[in-house]
């Protein structure tokens, strides 16, 4: 298996996949949803264009509802069921939602913003180094600006 920074594995390593680039963005997810899909406090998400993650091995798609009522696609591996990543259908699949611990270097790859704080565990301290939002937020207001080019690519804007 392929051992770098843009490459990464379900639990089992039965499906691995490897993205073309580095991630725009990476989101810390606090919500309800969230945290019921992934049975843990927030998930990590880094986003790139779908276009740019590649994977070999068997996969499960699960479409799922979202707070935004448009909801997801979530990508398991078939053999184990770890969820590698997702696509929101409100983005109409062109984007990927990597979930930074299947990484095989996720420490490189720490939140750029905290979402959704609003309903995060009372127990769960926030980095106050990193921005805060209690909802959503602009990608405009708050990307970088090749990162936001890269968003605005995606969309033919």
């Amino acid at each position: 298996m392929e051992t770098n920074e843009l490459s990464g594995a379900c639990g089992c390593g039965q499906l691995v996949y490897r993205l073309s680039s580095e991630p725009m963005f990476v989101h810390c997810c606090h919500c309800k949803e969230c945290q019921r899909q992934t049975g843990s406090a927030y998930v990590l998400n880094a986003i790139i264009e779908a276009d740019r993650v590649t994977w070999t091995g068997d996969s499960t798609q699960h479409t799922l509802q979202t707070p935004s009522g448009k909801g997801q696609v979530i990508t398991r591996c078939a053999n184990c069921g770890t969820a590698v990543f997702s696509s929101y259908l409100v983005r109409l699949g062109k984007l990927k939602y990597i979930r930074v611990g299947t990484l095989n270097e996720p420490e490189l790859y720490p939140p750029d913003v905290q979402i959704f704080t609003s309903s995060k565990q009372p127990w769960v301290p926030l980095n106050t180094d990193i921005p805060i939002f209690e909802d959503f937020y602009d990608f405009k207001d708050v990307w970088p600006e090749d990162a936001y080019a890269r968003l605005d690519a995606v969309f033919g804007k």
